[in-house]
């Protein structure tokens, strides 16, 4: 006798494509009030894409990636859950490409962090996130400028040329001083004229190394951290590609049962 299909699990796969499509819409408004709350022309010029327009653009595809995976889901529809658990497969693989170039071409990847470095001190006075971001990375890293504390010269307001009429000339940002204890009131100009001095002579009121070392020693410290991170954003998607192949070949399933069943129907001894 015919019995009733039997409808596939869908319920964690829709949780798990739905809290995915939240996350993306969370993405979308964050980039979206970023770049509304920011001038055009205040933008990160440092870098390539500003970070608004990058979480919009990512938000947006995650967006429909999930959309697709979420229908597909809800009407059993083969070829958008093959659309999502193919894209999705193609995001891994970028990032474990982007993952190994990274490590076999370390030495140009550290070339490229410099150049960054150097552009954002250009512009450090330029945007007030830029400024905020340079300053916590010193602070947090106990580092000035990229390779030395010298490489706030190519700032503008920083610059020791004699034809600069900065107040801030051959000075560094007040995030490279040393932290000092029980300090009630942050110094801003500590860091005046320090680029007149030398290594020994600096380095008792900033920091004198720069950011880049720091930088690549701590990646090196914390690598084991690093590939859990990593691991973690592996896992989510790795789970979605094999969710939708089970679905796909359930509703494949089904749909051969149901034609056996209606092929059988006017079968009497069926």
């Amino acid at each position: 006798m015919e019995g009733p299909l039997k409808q596939p699990p869908t319920v964690c796969r829709l949780d798990y494509k739905m809290w995915s499509q939240v996350i993306s819409m969370v993405m979308v408004a964050v980039g979206v009030y970023a770049r509304l709350m920011k001038h055009a022309e205040a933008a990160l010029a440092c870098l390539a894409v500003d970070p608004a327009i990058l979480l919009i653009v990512v938000g947006v595809l995650m967006f429909l990636l999930t959309f697709c995976g979420c229908i597909g889901s809800l009407r059993e529809n083969i070829c958008l859950l093959q659309t999502f658990s193919l894209c999705l497969t193609i995001v891994f693989l970028l990032q474990l490409a982007a993952g190994i170039l990274g490590f076999v071409f370390s030495d140009k990847a550290r070339g490229k962090v410099s150049e960054i470095i150097n552009n954002a001190i250009v512009h450090y006075r330029d945007d007030l996130d830029l400024q905020n971001l340079i300053d916590f990375g010193q602070k947090k890293f106990s580092c000035c400028g990229g390779i030395s504390y010298r490489d706030w010269s190519q700032n503008m307001y920083f610059n020791c040329s004699e034809d600069n009429p900065s107040r801030e000339r051959c000075s560094v940002p007040y995030s490279c001083c040393l932290p000092t204890p029980n300090q009630a009131v942050i110094n801003t100009m500590c860091g005046q004229g320090m680029q007149a001095l030398d290594y020994l002579e600096a380095s008792k009121v900033i920091y004198t190394n720069g950011c880049i070392d720091k930088l690549v020693n701590w990646i090196h410290s914390n690598l084991f951290l690093l590939g859990g991170v990593a691991l973690g954003l592996a896992i989510p998607q790795l789970v979605g590609i094999l969710l939708s192949q089970v679905l796909v070949n359930q509703i494949k399933d089904q749909i051969k049962l149901q034609l056996y069943n209606q092929q059988h129907r006017a079968d009497p001894w069926y």
